[in-house]
């Protein structure tokens, strides 16, 4: 049996341009987190982070059933109070790598995504599952409570079902997911990867320097007032002509149109 580890394939057609994807491999702990997982995880999208021609990234799991399962129980088992802070602040580093990255991370969500799972699932920019998707953070029941990055899941599905899904620690499927704005869309498993795919097609048919412009303003949006955020938008949009991109991109649109 191979050692767990995260494995990194880079896919740079002229099509698509640059795409990284991500894979958690710990098949037989149903894709569980530990220290070195945790550490590997950071690390790649840290890296991930440099690369100027990078277009997106898709985060996954290895097999068919599951995302990422949690926290190693074994681990977890074993901890004491500053372990625990040394194991949890792990946890946040690999998160914050996630959402760092400057360009969209696609989620692609096979199978259970629990717990530390669903904190890094919700770390990404966009979330596709599978229709045997199972979602939970069920910390309580272990005696811990769930921490990090569930913060951000107030924002995805409100304070109300927030609070179901922390306190009552129950397992949601990937339609009720879907419905509470958990995930932004769910397919038959078989049909993932071509979903996947959709998406990709989307992101790369947008300027890169857009995209990227994008995903900074989302994370600015996050932590201003809305009126704020609103103003914050007015330079971004005006360095955008430092490029030809925005003439580039609306020509190719003109383009399009008198050939239809």
């Amino acid at each position: 049996m191979s050692e767990p580890e995260v494995r990194v394939e880079l896919s740079d057609s002229g099509r698509r341009g640059r795409v990284a994807w991500v894979t958690l491999d710990h098949v037989a702990k149903l894709n569980s987190l530990t220290t070195p997982l945790l550490d590997q995880l950071a690390a790649v999208f840290r890296t991930l982070a440099s690369d100027a021609e990078l277009r997106a990234a898709v985060l996954t799991g290895a097999g068919e059933t599951s995302f990422i399962g949690g926290a190693n129980l074994d681990e977890l088992a074993g901890l004491d109070v500053a372990g625990a802070r040394a194991f949890i602040t792990k946890v946040h580093l690999a998160c914050a790598a996630v959402r760092a990255l400057p360009v969209p991370v696609i989620a692609r969500v096979n199978g259970y995504c629990l717990g530390a799972g669903l904190e890094i699932a919700a770390s990404c920019d966009l979330r596709l599952a599978s229709a045997n998707a199972v979602f939970a953070m069920p910390e309580v029941k272990v005696g811990l409570p769930s921490v990090v990055e569930a913060a951000l899941l107030p924002r995805l599905v409100g304070w109300g079902k927030a609070a179901e899904i922390v306190y009552l620690a129950r397992n949601y499927d990937a339609a009720q997911a879907r419905e509470m704005g958990l995930v932004q869309a769910v397919v038959p498993a078989a049909e993932l990867d071509r979903a996947v795919a959709a998406w990709l097609d989307d992101l790369v048919a947008a300027g890169p320097r857009a995209i990227r412009a994008q995903k900074a303003l989302l994370a600015q949006w996050e932590r201003m007032a809305p009126t704020d955020a609103i103003e914050a938008g007015i330079e971004p949009l005006a360095r955008a002509y430092e490029s030809d991109e925005p003439a580039r991109l609306i020509g190719a649109f003109f383009a399009r149109k008198r050939q239809a």
